[in-house]
């Protein structure tokens, strides 16, 4: 009997060791609630580190612009100035139509190019004229066709507005050249 005791408590004993070693391969690598503290303290504070550290790289130091070799024309370029204001005197005399017409006109009606009536030729500027003056400036003013707008340039409204009364009236229109505007 005695051996049939020891045989029960041999097998008895194994299969405790057995039912032991087989829960222990379902725990994981926290076994006690100090490691478990640690791991809660590393999960929010390790995080902080590193954005702490991200945002720290990204804010400090010179970094060049990106496909720039050199930065600061990179830097340059990026402020540079948009628009100018130029003050001009007031209370120049104006040009004369002949005067603008030779400074901005001529490069494309002294030859007809773009399609612009060529000065002079009374056939090509006859449908224009009968526009009437009001609108071929507005024309001259603002732009048509292959011509850009005029209004805004070197020269004043008015300085413009003769420059059209030069030409229409060298192709046979009778329009009064506009007066300087009064202070």
């Amino acid at each position: 009997m005695s051996l049939a005791i020891i045989s029960f408590s041999f097998v008895f004993t194994q299969k405790v060791l057995m039912s032991d070693n087989h829960e222990e391969a379902h725990t994981g690598p926290i076994k006690t609630p100090k490691a478990f503290a640690w791991l809660v303290f590393f999960s929010f504070v390790g995080p902080v580190f590193i954005i702490i550290g991200l945002v720290n790289y990204v804010v400090s130091g010179q970094k060049p612009a990106a496909g720039a070799t050199n930065s600061a024309e990179a830097v340059a370029a990026r402020i540079e100035k948009v628009g100018v204001v130029e003050v001009r005197d007031a209370n120049r005399p104006l040009k004369s139509g002949e005067e603008v017409f030779k400074a901005q006109c001529a490069a494309c009606h002294a030859a007809g190019l773009a399609g612009s009536p060529k000065f002079g030729d009374k056939t090509a500027w006859a449908p224009r004229i009968k526009t009437g003056y009001e609108a071929l400036l507005n024309s001259a003013l603002k732009g048509k066709n292959a011509m850009g707008a005029q209004g805004g340039g070197d020269h004043s409204d008015v300085e413009i507005g003769r420059a059209v009364v030069y030409m229409a009236n060298a192709s046979g229109a009778k329009f009064a050249e506009p007066a300087a505007p009064k202070n």
